[in-house]
C-alpha cells in the first residue's frame, strides 16, 4: 500500500458535506493509501462544546504539519443557533483559520470536457485569489438604539485621531472593519508567486474612487509589490492590470479567462461563487489557502448542502456533487507527497482526479451538472452511485500501474 508518513491535518465538517466526506474517505482514499491523519471535528456541535477551541487547535496543527484538508462547515446565524441549540453565533471557522495562517485563498474551477461554461466566451480557468484577512469577517458592529454620534477613533502614545462616522437622529446600525499592511503585502506576494507558477496574468480590482484610504492602500501596496517583481513577471510574459472592481467584473465576463483575479476578502467570497457557477457548479471549484510561510489548507468552496442533508435525514436519496471534496483530498495528498518526495502518493492523487473527470465525461454525473452537460445524460447519478462509479474506474486504473 502507498504510505505517507508525515501528517495531514483533517478537519471534519457538517451536514451533507460531512456525509460525502465520510464516503470519500471510506471508498476512495483509505483503501488505497495509508495516511497519517491528525483529526479535528469542526462540526458545529463539537465547536459549541469546545467553545470553538477546536478550530484554534486545528489551525495551530496546520502551522505545525504544513498541510491540512477541511470539510465544509456551518457558520451559524440566529436560525442555526436555535436549530442546533448553540450557546452563541460562533464565528466562521474559515475566517479563524485564515486569520491564524494569514494566507491567501486560491479558487480554481475544475474543467470537464462535457460541461461547457455557461459564459460562452470562457475558454480557460479563471483563478480567484482572495485575500483572507480582515474586512467584514473581523468586523466590529453595533445596533444604534437612538440618536447620537458614532465616531471612528484611533489612540496612540502621540495623539488621538477622531472621525465622525454619522450623526444618528434615529436607530440604525454601524460597523468598523480593518486591515494591516503586512497582510495586504503578503496577499500581493502570494498572488504574484501563484501567477508565476501558473503562467497567467494578474488582475486586481478595488473601489478606490469611493474608499480612497482603505481600498487605496490595497491598490498602492499591490502596485509596490508588482514593481519589485517586474523583471520576473516580464520574463514570464505576465501582465498586471488594476481596475475598479465594477470594471473588473465586466471585463471578466467578456474575457476568455486564463487569468488570476486578485480580490479583496468579501469580493473574493462572492466572485469565486460567481466564477464557479459560470463554469458549471460550486461542486467543481477547488480551493486552497496558502500562507506566506508555505502552509497549505485544502477545502471545498461550497457550503454544507443543507437542503440535501434534510432529505438524507428523511431517508430520501440525494444527488450531491462530491468533486470539490475529492479534489480537496487529492490536493492535500499531492502537496504532502511533493513536500515528502513520495512520487507514488502524488501519482495516486492525480489518478483519482483523472478518473473523477472521466466518470463525468462518460455521462455519469450528479443532478447539478445534468442540465449543463453536452450531450445531456438521460438520468443523473445518486450520491453513492456516482462515488462507486469513480471507485470502479480508480481500481481499474490502479491495476494498470
Amino acid at each position: 500500500m502507498i504510505r505517507l508518513t508525515n501528517p495531514i491535518v483533517e478537519m471534519d465538517g457538517d451536514e451533507m458535506a460531512r456525509i460525502i466526506w465520510g464516503l470519500i474517505k471510506e471508498r476512495l482514499i483509505f483503501p488505497y493509501i495509508e495516511l497519517n491523519i491528525r483529526y479535528f471535528d469542526l462540526g458545529i456541535k463539537n465547536r459549541d462544546i469546545t467553545e470553538d477551541m477546536v478550530t484554534l487547535e486545528a489551525a495551530q496543527a496546520i502551522k505545525e504539519c504544513g498541510v491540512g484538508v477541511k470539510c465544509a462547515t456551518i457558520t451559524p446565524n440566529a436560525m442555526r443557533v436555535k436549530e442546533y441549540n448553540l450557546k452563541k453565533e460562533w464565528k466562521s471557522p474559515n475566517a479563524t483559520i485564515r486569520e491564524i495562517l494569514d494566507g491567501t485563498v486560491f479558487r480554481k474551477p475544475v474543467l470537464v470536457r462535457n460541461i461547457p461554461p455557461l459564459v460562452r466566451r470562457w475558454k480557460k480557468p479563471i483563478i480567484v485569489g482572495r485575500h483572507a484577512y480582515g474586512d467584514i469577517y473581523k468586523s466590529v458592529e453595533m445596533k444604534v438604539p437612538s440618536s447620537g454620534v458614532a465616531e471612528l477613533r484611533f489612540i496612540s502614545q502621540e495623539r488621538i485621531e477622531t472621525e465622525v462616522i454619522h450623526r444618528f437622529h434615529a436607530p440604525g446600525i454601524v460597523m468598523a472593519i480593518h486591515n494591516i499592511d503586512d497582510s495586504i503585502r503578503n496577499f500581493a506576494r502570494s498572488c504574484i508567486n501563484y501567477a508565476l507558477d501558473e503562467g497567467v496574468d494578474i488582475w486586481f480590482g478595488a473601489k478606490d474612487t469611493i474608499s480612497k484610504i482603505y481600498h487605496g492602500r490595497f491598490r498602492d501596496i499591490f502596485s509596490e509589490e508588482i514593481q519589485l517583481r517586474e523583471k520576473d513577471l516580464r520574463e514570464r510574459g505576465i501582465n498586471y492590470r488594476y481596475m475598479l472592481i465594477d470594471d473588473a467584473v465586466a471585463q471578466v465576463m467578456k474575457s476568455e479567462g486564463g487569468m488570476l483575479w486578485a480580490c479583496m476578502n468579501y469580493d473574493g467570497d462572492v466572485m469565486s461563487d460567481m466564477i464557479a457557477s459560470g463554469f458549471g457548479s460550486l461542486g467543481l471549484m477547488t480551493s486552497v489557502l496558502v500562507s506566506p510561510d508555505g502552509k497549505f489548507e485544502y477545502e471545498a468552496a461550497h457550503g454544507t448542502v443543507t437542503r440535501h442533508y434534510y432529505e438524507y435525514l428523511k431517508g430520501n436519496p440525494t444527488s450531491t456533487n462530491p468533486v470539490a471534496s475529492i479534489f480537496a483530498w487529492t490536493g492535500a495528498i499531492k502537496k504532502r507527497a511533493e513536500i515528502d518526495k513520495v512520487e507514488d502518493a502524488k501519482r495516486f492523487a492525480l489518478t483519482l482526479e483523472d478518473v473523477t473527470l472521466k466518470t463525468i465525461e462518460s455521462g455519469i454525473m450528479t443532478k447539478d451538472l445534468v442540465d449543463f452537460a453536452e450531450p445531456r445524460p438521460d438520468r443523473f447519478a445518486l450520491t453513492e452511485e456516482f462515488i462507486d462509479a469513480i471507485k470502479l474506474r480508480l481500481e481499474n486504473a490502479l491495476k494498470e500501474w
